[in-house]
């Protein structure tokens, strides 16, 4: 009997990373809980078109080729939704950033791949990216991110992300057409 239940508690214990992976929120419940609306009425769809500036500003931020020649958006006035998927260590995870203003309204983790580094869904690590900016020439946080011990990469990835949706909301105007390039 003793060793069945050490048997059980060791299949819990190295299962647990499993348990982590999944869909947390799908996109739209995403939306409705970034606007506050229960359909699409309160925002809009919209795209901006990468140009070669904005991809060159996604290479210094992913430290690679950015694939996307455009990313969709959603906007209500000034507030703005991104969703991207990025890679933590060898799967992508879904996240999501809302962006008032120019400054980090929340960050929710909507899907997660990887076999470990789910602890970044938490609100611990979520809230850390509340308040935050783009500052010096526009591609760094305006302060930092704590990491997570077994969940770097991840960190990185929601990291990446949340400075990209920055750089990118500072190219929309608060009607929701691309600004012009400088």
């Amino acid at each position: 009997m003793r060793g069945l239940k050490i048997i059980l508690v060791l299949s819990i214990f190295f299962a647990a990373p499993s348990f982590a992976k999944g869909q947390y929120l799908t996109p739209q419940a995403f939306l409705q809980q970034s606007f506050g609306s229960a359909d699409s009425v309160g925002y809009e769809a919209q795209a901006i078109w990468l140009n070669e500036t904005d991809k060159q500003r996604a290479k210094q931020i992913f430290q690679r080729d950015y694939a996307g020649f455009r990313v969709r958006y959603w906007q209500h006035g000034s507030k703005t939704a991104w969703i991207f998927d990025e890679i933590g260590k060898t799967r992508p995870i879904t996240i999501g950033v809302v962006l008032v203003d120019d400054q980090i309204e929340a960050v929710s983790i909507l899907a997660f791949r990887e076999s470990r580094g789910s602890e970044i869904r938490h609100p611990f690590f979520t809230q850390q990216f509340v308040g935050l900016t783009l500052e010096g020439e526009g591609t760094e946080l305006s302060d930092s991110i704590d990491g997570i011990t077994g969940a770097t990469l991840s960190v990185r990835a929601a990291t990446r992300v949340a400075r990209f949706a920055l750089y990118l909301n500072g190219r929309v105007d608060i009607e929701g057409h691309t600004l012009l390039d400088e």
